[in-house]
């Protein structure tokens, strides 16, 4: 089609222009810092003298190249024999063996150690290589239950989580459920209008329609929303603290009993300043329980994270015995979702993500909420990571209410390794997984007919991967349960590299049943789909009026440390649940109030009436 001179030609420009076969992305800031070496050698050495590390068999060559490096480094020449070449990946295997400047027969050892350095901190966040009695950075396998506290913990978490000792009859259940649920379904398919098939045989669904909004539900609501009192913000934590007593749960850190006078105006002054992120200053008044010496003082002795966790316990109980709430549900649907904060200060505790954050850095305040509008507690956690790591462990450390039942999540919250654990944890997992047809649905039987459901259902559970490891999956669920280990830690030791240990692969396949059951059960009943999306909603209108509350400073986060973040969203969740009570404990007796008055007060119309409603409560001080 062109002449061979000008193909020739072509190539010769095309090898001209790309970069060797050896290169990468990484390669050009790999080579500058290969320039900065001054600036880790003695921390080099300091790191390998002082920190005791160890690591499992598959990273064992990573830990040695590690401890080699200072009989390495200060050399002016160091032979290919005295590394590990088998740890040059990418373009770090020309800059450490075919850099420019070298001699014949030598290597680049100030590229090996940063070589080795981005290969440790690889491992360490995957616990791969970890260090001997650390609490973060240490080896979660020595933490989970074995032998003898094993033995003696399984019986009563095999009852906790009716979970079976052995895996063949449990397996052969969860089978039979799939299946005959693919063939159920299968059968009422022409009479389902809310789900389609696209020419690859892929599920769609169609959109649900918003619940309309009767003349009934807005009289009642403008009825409801017209008594509510109007007041400041520390008003209501003032009249909150005397129907609770939250504020006695804030005791001070030398332990002492007496409690200073008026303790309870300090402690409302602060959360003010600290959930409205508006400092010290506006708060500052004349009477001793308001000046600086006395707010600074609280604030370093009384206020932290412990004692912000005990004051929460209290509001989400007394928002549960109330009638209002019991109308939107029975604390037992609840939802994970993170909010984002972002951090204009220089911190390693955040991290930039440009769809949330800009060019700044960023927090994630990972939290909680049952169908009761309760905030039943919450992580912060650096940047935007997948939400996936860090729900079971927002699941298992509670700040109080009922163990929720069903889990509602977003996509960013999804993975099988989670669904897996989550069933297994005794909870019914419902993420909202958008995408659907990128889903892959899951069978057992691959000679099954599911009729239409025959092409969506392409991949294929393996139970026998899952009996032979289901000691171990025991284990790992009964550490968690026990509180053994965190669950954050287990989920990254069941991934390397962004795949699944054998041990994990077996946990994420037992999660494809429960995965292609919701998928299912999705498609089945919209009543279902539609209690998901009311959930998540009830979470998203919690953080819009979680950024009324937190006004201040743009409502940025300054906070440059991971403990004055907490402390500071710590704040924040108690203030929102303070002002949800007000707001259901008087919009309960506003309903009451009404109903003794002869008004049209009907049940679902109640139900759908919101506690975040913000106009009555001035949140900006007088």
């Amino acid at each position: 089609m062109v002449p061979r001179h000008e193909l020739a030609a072509a190539i010769a420009a095309l090898f001209e222009l790309t970069p060797p076969l050896d290169s990468d992305a990484d390669e050009a800031w790999r080579a500058m810092l290969i320039n900065r070496f001054g600036t880790v050698r003695p921390f080099l050495k300091l790191l390998i003298t002082v920190v005791d590390f160890d690591a499992t068999p598959e990273s064992e060559p990573v830990l040695g190249a590690l401890l080699s490096l200072p009989d390495l480094m200060g050399r002016k020449k160091v032979g290919p024999a005295e590394i590990d070449t088998g740890l040059l990946t990418g373009s770090w295997r020309r800059l450490v063996l075919s850099a420019p400047h070298l001699e014949p027969g030598t290597v680049d050892w100030k590229a090996y150690t940063f070589c080795v350095l981005e290969q440790l901190h690889r491992m360490l966040r995957s616990k791969q290589v970890f260090a001997r009695n650390a609490s973060k950075w240490g080896d979660p396998r020595a933490k989970l239950l074995a032998g003898e506290a094993w033995q003696q913990a399984r019986p009563t978490v095999l009852a906790s989580l009716n979970l079976p000792g052995e895996a063949d009859a449990h397996l052969a259940a969860r089978a039979a459920l799939l299946d005959g649920t693919y063939r159920e379904l299968a059968g009422r398919l022409p009479d389902n209008t809310q789900i389609a098939f696209d020419d690859d045989g892929r599920l769609h669904f169609a959109a649900l329609e918003p619940e309309p909004e009767p003349a009934s539900l807005l009289d009642l609501r403008a009825a409801v929303n017209a008594m509510l009192p109007r007041v400041d913000l520390p008003e209501v934590l003032l009249e909150v603290f005397s129907w609770t007593g939250a504020d006695q749960a804030f005791t001070s850190v030398t332990g002492g009993e007496a409690r200073l006078k008026d303790l309870h105006v300090t402690i409302a002054a602060l959360l003010v300043a600290h959930g409205c992120n508006v400092g010290y200053t506006p708060v500052i008044g004349g009477v001793d329980a308001l000046k600086y010496g006395r707010l600074s003082h609280v604030d370093q002795t009384y206020l932290r994270l412990a004692t912000y966790r005990a004051a929460n316990t209290t509001p989400i109980e007394h928002q549960a015995s109330i009638g209002l709430a019991s109308a939107w549900g029975g604390g037992l649907v609840a939802s994970v979702d993170g909010m984002r904060f972002v951090v204009p200060v220089p911190s390693v505790y955040a991290r930039p993500n440009p769809k949330y954050f800009g060019r700044r850095g960023g927090a994630t305040w990972l939290n909680m909420i049952n169908d009761q509008a309760a905030g039943l507690g919450g992580k912060v956690v650096a940047g935007t990571p997948r939400d996936s790591l860090y729900v079971l462990y927002v699941l298992y450390d509670r700040d109080g209410g009922r163990r929720p039942e069903m889990i509602v999540t977003d996509t960013a919250s999804y993975s099988d390794i989670v669904f897996g654990l989550l069933t297994l944890a005794g909870f019914a997992y419902a993420p909202q997984l958008a995408d659907l047809p990128d889903q892959k649905m899951w069978r057992i039987d691959r000679t099954a007919d599911y009729g239409a459901f025959r092409d969506a259902a392409r991949g294929r559970v393996d139970l026998a991967r899952i009996e032979r490891h289901w000691e171990d999956i025991l284990r790992i669920i009964g550490s968690i349960h026990t509180g053994a280990v965190r669950a954050y830690d287990v989920i990254r030791m069941l991934s390397r590299d962004g795949r699944p240990t054998p041990l994990g692969d077996a946990i994420a396949h037992y999660g494809r049943i429960a995965k292609t059951l919701h998928i299912l059960r999705l498609a089945d009943e919209p009543g279902y789909r539609r209690q998901i999306k009311v959930q998540a909603n009830l979470q998203e209108g919690r953080h819009a009026l979680a950024r009324k509350i937190f006004h201040g400073r743009a409502g940025q986060l300054y906070q440059r440390y991971q403990d004055g973040m907490e402390d500071q969203i710590g704040a924040l969740g108690l203030v929102l649940n303070a002002l949800v009570l007000f707001n259901t404990r008087y919009m309960d007796a506003a309903v009451n109030h009404l109903r003794e008055d002869g008004f049209d007060v009907r049940d679902e119309d109640v139900a759908r009436l919101s506690p975040f409603v913000r106009h009555h409560v001035n949140m900006l001080g007088r």
